[in-house]
């Protein structure tokens, strides 16, 4: 059977579009504006098309004349897009004139011009809170103006009640068009046993007939991994073969496994990357090492993580008008440093063939910036549910190799390759732990 078309908006390195992909969709294009992200999202989504561009200075034609380039022709099924959000952010000062929350309109515009069959917009809960429940609901209505219906009451989902080890909540609108068969919010699949019966403003509907998996904890995701040493320098790799797929983990093996089965197979060798860390100074550690977990450390303010608990909610840092900052990281529950990229990646559950840029920063800032697949795969699933598609007869393929080289370029680099000025996005400040 043919697979679904979806495009990917504000793309970042993929977190939407992997989850979509997971749920049957081929990703056929993507729009992002970093070109280290762009760059990402092009390795790891080789058969479809990325376009690093300022989506305000993008019309919906050029995009079409792409796809049926490209041979895809006819409708398009799903857009989905997370503008960016530091307007509505509930960290820091929540600005309603913030000109990047002009970017929600851009996306808007892609709907209105594009018509695609389904919709996704995913964005931080404080666009529902306070003054911006104005312009929530501005939104809403001119969706629903261009021909669409909006599943209500808009709805906040947690990452954690659908088998994410990490507590992020996101707003999410789906919507329909007028003439295709609605959709619903995904229900959830797992419960905190200290709060069993599910609230609405967390995305599902109590129902005490269904039986929930208790949340998936941070040991499960990464215990594998803490038996290898990180890398501080060079990103050498670790033989998969030597790492644990066993209970959660097996959805994050070297090839598409389980809930990740309908995503094709990427070429990337036996070793998987990522598990790169900083270098710490004798006093960070000493503090790390005297931190309770599922507690703040005290001067960094980074949080350590319980075993057997949920990861906080893993951010990308601050935006350019609060100096570029790099997020904090949680610290390791057992090791006295904090987690490394490849820990993040299974925390977000990325699966370990997914790849990130090799450096620190960037790497950091793709995973805080994403969309956690497994969220993402269960939105897919119920637009895959309304078109009518049996997943178990769409195909996968095998990629072709992509050259792993784009994954160590700066700045310039990727800029130079997407021919786009280098000066978009601001260079890096990092947090003294001392």
């Amino acid at each position: 059977m043919k697979r679904p078309i979806a495009i990917d908006l504000f793309a970042g390195c993929g977190g939407m579009s992997l989850g979509l992909e997971a749920a049957g969709f081929d990703v056929v294009l993507a729009v992002e504006f970093d070109p280290i992200h762009a760059l990402v999202h092009h390795f790891n989504f080789p058969y479809g098309i990325t376009i690093c561009q300022d989506i305000s200075q993008l019309k919906s034609a050029s995009l079409i004349d792409v796809l049926n380039s490209r041979g895809y022709h006819g409708e398009i099924d799903l857009i989905a897009g997370g503008p960016p959000c530091q307007g509505f952010s509930l960290i820091g000062k929540r600005n309603v004139n913030d000109p990047r929350n002009s970017l929600v309109f851009e996306y808007l515009r892609m709907i209105c011009e594009l018509k695609p069959k389904y919709l996704i917009f995913e964005n931080v809960p404080g666009i529902a809170s306070g003054e911006h429940q104005k312009f929530l609901q501005e939104l809403v209505f001119e969706f629903e103006k261009i021909g669409y219906v909006i599943n209500k009451p808009i709805q906040v989902l947690n990452s954690s009640f659908y088998g994410v080890p990490q507590k992020r909540k996101r707003l999410i609108i789906i919507g329909s068009r007028n003439d295709v068969k609605p959709i619903v919010y995904p229900q959830q699949t797992h419960f905190d046993p200290e709060n069993i019966v599910p609230t609405e403003d967390e995305g599902s509907e109590a129902n005490s007939d269904k039986k929930f998996t208790p949340l998936t904890t941070v040991g499960e995701a990464i215990s594998d991994l803490a038996l290898h040493a990180p890398y501080t320098k060079n990103d050498e790799g670790i033989l998969s073969e030597k790492l644990d797929y066993s209970g959660l983990r097996k959805y994050f093996s070297v090839k598409p496994n389980g809930l990740f089965k309908l995503c094709h197979q990427r070429q990337i060798g036996d070793k998987i990357y990522g598990h790169l860390g900083s270098a710490h100074t004798l006093k960070s550690i000493e503090r790390f090492k005297n931190t309770e977990s599922g507690t703040v450390e005290k001067i960094s303010r980074f949080y350590k993580l319980k075993k057997d608990g949920q990861c906080n909610t893993l951010r990308a840092g601050t935006a350019s008008n609060k100096g570029a900052y790099t997020a904090p990281r949680p610290i390791h529950y057992h090791h006295p440093r904090c987690i490394t990229i490849r820990e993040a990646a299974r925390l977000h559950t990325f699966p370990d063939w997914f790849q990130f840029h090799r450096t620190i920063w960037h790497g950091f800032r793709e995973i805080g910036n994403a969309v956690t697949p497994f969220l993402a795969k269960a939105l897919g699933d119920e637009i895959i549910l309304s078109l009518g598609i049996d997943p178990t007869q769409l195909t996968t393929n095998i990629l072709e190799e992509v050259d792993d080289s784009y994954l160590n370029f700066t700045m310039k680099e990727a800029a130079s390759y997407w021919d786009v000025p280098d000066e978009i996005i601001p260079k890096r400040k990092k947090i003294a732990c001392d």
